[in-house]
Parts: C-alpha cells; structure tokens; sequence
C-alpha cells in the first residue's frame, strides 16, 4: 500500500453497538517527561511484578475521539491503526493451546489479506487484565500498559526481526530491500469493554522528536522502546464499547522510512465516569511481523 492508498477490499464503518458513545471524552494520558540522559525501564520480567520506570511522567488531559465514524478509511499506513470486524472461531481466549493452534493461525490470516503481505509471522501473544491480579499468561500475569508508549524503535525494530527470523534470514531479507512491518492485533476477552480500552495516537500526528528512546532491561538482554512526550497537535482516539468480535491493528514498526506511519504511540486509558460495577478489562495482544 502507498502510505494514502486503502485496499479495495476495505470494509465499511464498524458499528457501534446499541447505547456506544459517539463524542470524544477528555481523559488522561500518561506522557513521558522530557530529561537529560536516556530512560530507563525495568521490565516485569525483572522485577517480578509491574514495570518499574525509572524516569518521571506527566499526567495530560487529552481529547480522545470515538473512531467508529472513521474505521471504514482507517489505514495502517496513514494513522497507523484500524478498526475491523473479525470475530474469532476460539471460544476460550485463556486456552493457551487453542491460542498458539487456532488463534494464531486465523490472526496470520487475517493479517495477510488485510495487509497484502507475503508472510505473517506471530512471534508473542500477551493477556492483560485491570483487575486486581492482571491477566494469566505462561509467564506470569499481565495488567494493562498505563503509559503512553510504542513497542518498537528504529534500533529495536531490526532487532527484533533478527530475534524471531535468525540472523542470516533477517541478514538476506535486509539485503534485497523486503519491507517488514510489525504488527499487534488487539483484542477484548470479554467484552462489551466498560474499563480500561486502548487509546491510540493519530501516527500522522506525532513528530519524531516526540519519540524518546527508552531502554528496556530484561534479564538476560536490554531492549528499546519509544516513549512519547505530550503535545498538543497530537490526535487521539479509542473505539467504546469493543466487542470479542472486534480487534484493533496497531503499527509498532515499519522498515520502510518514505513518509508513512512507522509507530503508533497507546496506552490503556481510564474514561471518567466509569462506572465502580465495571467488569474489568481483559484482552488478548498478539505481536507480528508481516513481510512483504
């Protein structure tokens, strides 16, 4: 896809189910604060429980607009996310093996005849939860990403294809020029979600110097990711009320530089109003990288 062209396969606005908002809410956003030297972060598989950020953040009220009016011309390449209707034949979202069997394949799937790509490659699955305890994962248990963040940079990026690929597959994919895009699908558990849903930026909107390199240390290996800085020419959106039906793409990185979306800053976001009866939220993120 050129960075303003829509697939002729591209279906209609999403609908909002009965009773779903359709005005923007103002809400915080958790935003890096600018500062001398790199970020650094602790990962959850360091500490042992959340993330610990060594580095300060602000608290920005921000207007975030409803999406569903726009899903039908959302584009990857442009914004950076899109809105789809793809229900899922996996009935139990906590089976890890109908997840790595029958979910992984229909999100490869999916993945392919939205994008066009050559190969899906699904390299990460994670359950987040704002419940109390987070989410059950063969790791450990997961809550929701409170700061606004993108998952890849232009040096982790790479990186992260030399890890999934092997170092001579990336190596030989490199040479003859493949585009590669990183790609999660986003997806409620349970839903309608009344808690917690993912706010995501506008990638047209944000200036690269509002990207802040951050390291990630892991136990065995330090990673990069981007945090974001405030600012407020950036546009941000969410889709209320998402269903199981539903799932989000988000662009976490592309190899490609040529003036499309390359990262999509998100957060999980607390609306006002929500209600203390809310179920929490509970989703299902599957990481990809789709080769062109």
């Amino acid at each position: 896809m050129t960075p303003h062209s829509l697939p002729a396969d591209r279906p209609g606005p999403t609908a909002s189910p009965p009773g779903a908002a359709t005005a923007s809410v103002r809400a915080p956003l958790q935003f890096i604060r600018p500062q001398q030297g790199k970020p650094v972060l602790h990962s959850s598989a360091l500490t042992g429980g959340p993330p610990r950020l060594l580095f300060e953040l602000e608290a920005r009220q921000v207007e975030i607009a409803d999406m569903r009016p726009h899903a039908g011309g959302l584009s990857l390449d442009r914004e950076g996310f899109e809105l789809l209707d793809a229900p899922t034949a996996v009935d139990d979202l906590y089976d890890d093996a109908a997840v790595q069997t029958a979910y992984r394949g229909e999100v490869e799937e999916l993945i392919r005849r939205r994008t066009g790509a050559r190969r899906v490659v699904v390299f990460d699955t994670t359950r987040r939860s704002d419940a109390p305890r987070g989410a059950a994962n063969p790791d450990g248990l997961r809550g929701p990403a409170s700061h606004v963040h993108v998952d890849y940079t232009t040096a982790s990026g790479p990186q992260r294809v030399r890890d999934v690929l092997g170092s001579e597959a990336a190596g030989r994919l490199a040479h003859a020029g493949t585009r590669i895009v990183q790609i999660n699908l986003w997806r409620p558990i349970r839903g309608p979600v009344l808690r917690s849903p993912l706010a995501v930026a506008d990638a047209a909107s944000v200036r690269p110097d509002q990207l802040i390199a951050t390291d990630q240390i892991f136990p065995d290996r330090v990673g990069e990711i981007y945090y974001l800085a405030h600012h407020p020419g950036q546009r941000w959106f969410y889709a209320p009320f998402m269903t199981r039906d539903e799932a989000l793409l988000i662009k976490g990185w592309d190899s490609l530089d040529d003036g499309r979306a390359r990262f999509t800053p998100h957060s999980a976001v607390s609306l006002p109003n929500t209600s203390e009866e809310a179920p929490p939220r509970e989703s299902i993120e599957v990481r990809t990288l789709a080769i062109f």
